[in-house]
């Protein structure tokens, strides 16, 4: 009988307990989102200027209640990430896809995607929409680091009976500390971040099997990369 680890099945557990409560946080936050849905249609067309601070006020507050909804979901696929549902993937097909999906915004930037996979990479068990998140919170970052344009160079081939995929951007860098505190839940830089992307990432390529590295230095770029395993592990 395949053992379980004390210290997963913790994590697991407490992962569970934490899922619920904000689970149910979302659900008050709902209503409290309907009664300022309905409060600022009451002062749609204020007559006076206390009239018009009260809806300044109550659309801050809609703001606000919008910014913890959209932290819960982004808790909530952190703390769920334990089942995934494997399916032979060729890697380039969702790299291709997400291009695609971000060339606009790129182009828009001065920012220039280039993606050069090796022949022949093997089929690797992915969960495809978990991978695909992982993959595009690491290339949100590359974009957010270039405010000013840049280049994002992906790369992909094959490496101890798995893929090497690699994100290389030319963006601002990190420091060494924040460097080692980059996949911590909740650790960011970003004024409106939460510090949930990569560490979400980090969970969904190790529940894969895989590994992820970043090297980074302030003013010179980062480079992310992330191993996938043609076979996972027994009991991974």
């Amino acid at each position: 009988m395949l053992r379980v680890d004390p210290l997963t099945q913790h994590y697991t557990d407490l992962a569970e307990l934490a899922g619920g409560f904000i689970h149910d946080v979302k659900n008050h936050l709902g209503t409290f989102s309907l009664n300022l849905q309905l409060l600022a249609e009451d002062f749609a067309e204020p007559q006076n200027q206390k009239e018009r601070r009260a809806l300044e006020r109550v659309k801050r507050l809609q703001s606000e209640c919008n910014r913890l909804v959209d932290i819960s979901n982004d808790f909530l696929r952190f703390a769920r990430i334990q089942e995934l549902d494997l399916q032979p993937t060729a890697i380039e097909d969702i790299v291709n896809e997400l291009i695609d999906f971000l060339s606009p915004t790129a182009k828009a930037s001065n920012i220039n995607l280039s993606w050069y996979p090796s022949a022949m990479l093997p089929v690797i068990p992915l969960d495809r929409e978990l991978f695909r998140q992982a993959l595009l919170n690491v290339l949100l970052n590359a974009e957010q680091a270039m405010p000013n344009g840049g280049n994002i160079t992906l790369q992909a081939h094959p490496l101890n009976n798995g893929v090497l995929l690699d994100v290389i951007d030319t963006g601002c860098g990190m420091t060494e500390e924040q460097r080692q505190k980059a996949f911590k839940p909740f650790h960011t830089t970003k004024p409106n971040g939460n510090g949930l992307g990569l560490a979400t990432t980090r969970k969904v390529i190790l529940a894969h099997g895989g590994k992820i590295d970043l090297q980074s230095e302030l003013g010179r770029g980062t480079k992310v990369s992330i191993w996938l395993p043609v076979q996972r592990a027994l009991g991974q």
